[in-house]
């Protein structure tokens, strides 16, 4: 599903409708160029778990853990130079657990990204104007199909 946004507020709310529609354990993987909004978008999705934390992005410490319907695992897999290092502080027990886990920069540890989760990827429209964004939805996995709801 390809959604057009044109400002921070349309990618806070769609990651919202996400949020909403999210069950304990899934997991969505996030991507796109630095500023593109994949941060925005997870802030958006918190408060679609009823998280009322600040969401910052964990850069320098890979994981930030949110209570709220559900826990959040907020990961930032940029700096992250090996898949061991991800190992290393038990990404499986956050994955494989009740909490929803949201992976920025997921594309960089592809092989350790169960196969079925949510694929998010944020790209510029650069010729639509300096905000636009082309927010693009997948899924693997019928427990997912709620993503065929959204709408913005």
């Amino acid at each position: 599903m390809d959604f057009i946004v044109n400002n921070e507020n349309m990618t806070l709310e769609l990651g919202r409708k996400l949020g909403l529609l999210a069950n304990a354990g899934d997991i969505i993987c996030i991507n796109g160029e630095l500023g593109t909004g994949k941060t925005h978008f997870t802030k958006g999705f918190a408060k679609g778990l009823s998280i009322c934390d600040n969401i910052t992005s964990p850069t320098f410490n890979i994981v930030n853990e949110y209570n709220g319907r559900l826990k959040l695992n907020h990961f930032d897999v940029y700096r992250v130079n090996d898949p061991e290092e991800i190992y290393a502080i038990g990404f499986d027990d956050y994955v494989f657990s009740d909490a929803v886990s949201i992976i920025e920069w997921s594309s960089y540890i592809a092989e350790l990204i169960p196969t079925e989760h949510i694929s998010v990827y944020i790209e510029k429209l650069p010729e639509k104007g300096i905000d636009f964004r082309k927010i693009i939805i997948n899924y693997i996995g019928d427990r997912y199909n709620y993503v065929e709801e959204l709408k913005l």
